[in-house]
């Protein structure tokens, strides 16, 4: 009976520290990408570009939490 609620606690709080580590690194990003447009204007697109790359492998990670938290583990349970 504790069993299923553990389980249920720890995917609950596996998808709540990823989405905090990756709104913590999507601010990172934007944060910095500003400062490097501030810097060097001139390469904005270059930035924009790479920033929007890593936002969006960061914003994988919470997708990639969310999945194993509903996944049937292992499979045939």
């Amino acid at each position: 009976m504790l069993m299923p609620i553990l389980a249920q606690m720890t995917g609950n709080i596996h998808i709540g520290l990823a989405a905090l580590g990756a709104a913590i690194g999507v601010g990172l990003i934007g944060a910095k990408a500003s400062e490097a447009v501030g810097r060097n204007p001139g390469a904005a697109t270059k930035i924009l570009v790479q920033s929007i790359l890593a936002i969006a492998f960061a914003e994988g990670i919470v997708f990639f939490a969310i999945f194993l938290a509903t996944a049937k583990w292992p499979a045939g349970q």
